[in-house]
Order: C-alpha cells, then structure tokens, then sequence
C-alpha cells in the first residue's frame, strides 16, 4: 500500500513537472514570437538587411550633393582671387576641409582644349597666370570630391574602407549617367562649355574638376 502511495505520488509530481515546463515552453515560443519580425522580400526592411549597394547609395545622395556645389560655387576667378587673399575663409565658404586637402565647389566658362582619356584642359579667362584648370569627363570618373565636398558622409558610417570608396565610387556613377551620359566626347576639343562642379586642392595652381553640371554652349 505503501509502495502503491509513493508511486502515485512520483507519478502525480512528475506530472505536475510537465505542466510547468509545458507552460514555461509556450512562453517561450511567445516571447520569441513577438521578438519576431516578418520582412517580406522587397520591402524596406528587406533592402536594409541586403549588402550595402553603392549604385543606389549613389542615386540617393547625388541629387543633394549638385545642389550644395552648384550653390556654393563661384566662378574660377573669384575662387583663384579668395584663395590667393585668405584660404581658410576661401575653404570656409566654397568648401570643406576632407583629411589633409580641401574640396571645393567653382564654376567655369571656357574653351576646352585637346582631351586625354576623357580629361580636358579648359582655357578660362580672368586667371592669374601658371593656372592649369582641367575637367573629367568620363567614362570613367575617379576622385572623392563628390562624396567628400558636402563634408557629411564619413568614413565611421560604413563597415569598412572598401564600402567607403565604393560610397564615393557610386557617387560618381550616379553624376555620370546624369550629367554626363550623352557626351560626344569627340566633339570637345574647342567647345565652349559652362561646367560646375568640385576639385580637390592639392596644387592651387592646377584643379581637375569633377563636374555636377556640364553645358555645352557651342
């Protein structure tokens, strides 16, 4: 009789064990399922959990990125004059300062020379003299200032060097297919054009432009 109580007791205790790790399982479940969120393929949380894609981090920001240079841009011989006179305020007002070396925005007026691989001089009036002012016109777009001359996008918000200049790449694919895209590069030599755009300032006396804007006026 003994025997018969104890094992009734085992049975009802373990019993009662099985109940309480049920309960504690279904919590479980619950609390993992609010925890839970269903992303459907295309959706906005879709597109955040995907690589970064510097083609489309390109298309977001160029628009912005124009209309910073083209609105603080001044002509060439007022950027040659300020420079000369005061560079920190010349930087403070038609740029920004991106590691050792300045960007800033100008625009130009001039008759483009003789082009190589899509680099072209512009002959510029107005300059003091020694000045060497070149503007890129693709295909192939290289250089930072795009990325670098609104001075927000930094290197702390990517995951790493590579996407950081992929950033500054797809910037400059974005311009590109924009401004650039049905260029008749052959054309060039001796066309007038008005361009704007932003150059980084290692030798003030010689700027390679990557443009925003580019006309070709004759």
């Amino acid at each position: 009789m003994a025997t018969t109580s104890a094992t009734q007791f085992r049975k009802a205790r373990l019993g009662r064990r099985g109940l309480v790790l049920g309960a504690a399982g279904v919590l479980l479940l619950g609390a993992m399922a609010l925890d839970t969120t269903v992303v459907r393929i295309g959706s906005d949380n879709d597109l955040r959990q995907q690589a970064f894609d510097p083609d489309q981090f390109g298309q977001r920001e160029f628009p912005r990125i124009r209309e910073f240079v083209l609105d603080r841009a001044p002509d060439a011989a007022t950027m040659a004059n300020a420079l000369a006179e005061d560079r920190a305020a010349a930087i403070a007002d038609y740029g920004t300062m991106a590691g050792a070396f300045p960007v800033l925005a100008v625009s130009v007026t001039g008759v483009l020379g003789e082009g190589r691989s899509g680099i072209f001089p512009v002959a510029v009036d107005g300059l003091p003299d020694g000045m060497t002012i070149r503007v890129q016109t693709g295909p192939a777009i290289n250089g930072t200032e795009l990325r670098d001359v609104v001075g927000d996008i930094a290197f702390g918000d990517f995951t790493n060097q590579i996407e950081y200049q992929d950033a500054g790449a797809g910037i400059n694919r974005a311009m590109s297919a924009e401004t650039l895209n049905d260029l008749d590069r052959d054309a060039l030599n001796g066309a007038t054009v008005s361009l704007t755009g932003a150059f980084t300032m290692i030798n003030p006396k010689n700027w390679l432009i990557t443009p925003v804007a580019f006309e070709v006026r004759q």
